[in-house]
């Protein structure tokens, strides 16, 4: 078992991300919920370096190559899921759908759907594709992690084992229950596993109505919104029409969307702020309104909405 180097390819298709966006409202909803594993993330060309190969050189880090649409990729994704629950961070499960990352999916030479994939201290150790039970997972895992070992492949003081110390494990489960998340995100969720955006906002939108100062509701329905405005977009076509048509309103908020999506926040703030000192009337106020609905995304005094209020203010007076 030699693990390979593997160096992925730098560019982001926002255009073929619209299939992992269920995907992410779901977990955050998941995470609100309680009811996500904690050592799990979603994983596309734009955070592979941080979260699989540089937090490979800490711990080991399971890459599972998914499809959305396969019942096999969802039950080799459940039976992961309960296996890195139970190391307690001794590993980390990295989830990369295949849809939603063409790119990755290319540069990481995947056969079929699902696959997984060991990632240690930055090199690859390809794994078993096609369709997996839990036990036949857990002896791939079992063997992988011991010939690491043996080979002085994992990160310095790992056990090579796949699950964690039983004493903390014990411990951990002494420790009073945690609590259960609030109800608000368990019935967000349950509209999102549903594929129901319009549910799952019109849940966030009655608790925000409910009490204005819930800055939590606040900024999921935001998240929300957005996730569902971007489900049918053409990222590609969608740069272009703005870049041919500089005073449409509704082209440039595209692109501050897809941005905002994107972790671009400065370029989406900074796009609407230049499309409302061009414009005026109607056009300026939907462009400033829209700004305003992306502040809300960012928690309260995060530097870059201070900073693109000021920019607002100047354009504005």
């Amino acid at each position: 078992m030699q693990p390979s180097d593997f160096s992925p390819n730098s560019a982001v298709d926002l255009g073929a991300r619209k299939a992992a966006m269920e995907r992410e409202a779901k977990q955050r909803a998941a995470e609100s919920a309680g009811r996500s594993n904690p050592y799990a993330v979603n994983v596309d060309e734009s955070n592979f370096q941080a979260q699989v190969l540089e937090r490979s050189m800490a711990a080991p880090v399971v890459l599972a190559v998914l499809a959305g649409w396969s019942e096999q990729s969802k039950q080799v994704e459940t039976a992961l899921d309960k296996l890195s629950a139970a190391s307690g961070g001794n590993w980390f499960l990295a989830k990369v759908d295949s849809e939603a990352s063409p790119q990755l999916v290319q540069a990481l030479r995947v056969p079929t759907t699902p696959m997984i994939v060991v990632v240690v201290q930055g090199q690859l150790l390809p794994g078993p594709a096609g369709p997996a039970t839990e036990e036949q997972l857990t002896g791939w895992l079992v063997e992988a992690f011991a010939a690491l070992k043996e080979q002085g492949a994992l990160p310095p003081g790992h056990p090579g084992t796949v699950t964690g110390d039983p004493g903390a494990q014990d411990a951990a489960e002494g420790q009073p229950e945690q609590p259960q998340g609030r109800p608000v995100d368990a019935e967000a969720q349950e509209a999102l596993e549903r594929g129901d955006f319009a549910a799952a906002e019109a849940v966030y939108a009655k608790a925000v109505e409910a009490d204005p100062g819930d800055a939590e509701s606040r900024s999921k329905l935001a998240q929300v919104r957005l996730v569902g405005r971007l489900q049918e977009v053409d990222a590609n076509a969608a740069r272009q029409a703005a870049a041919d048509n500089p005073e449409d309103v509704g082209a440039q908020i595209t692109v501050a969307d897809i941005d905002m999506y994107g972790g671009k926040f400065e370029d989406a703030f900074d796009r609407l702020i230049a499309t409302v000192k061009r414009t005026s009337d109607e056009d300026r106020d939907r462009a400033r309104t829209h700004l305003l609905g992306l502040f809300e995304l960012l928690p309260p005094g995060d530097p870059r909405v201070n900073a693109a209020r000021r920019k607002l203010t100047s354009a504005l007076f």
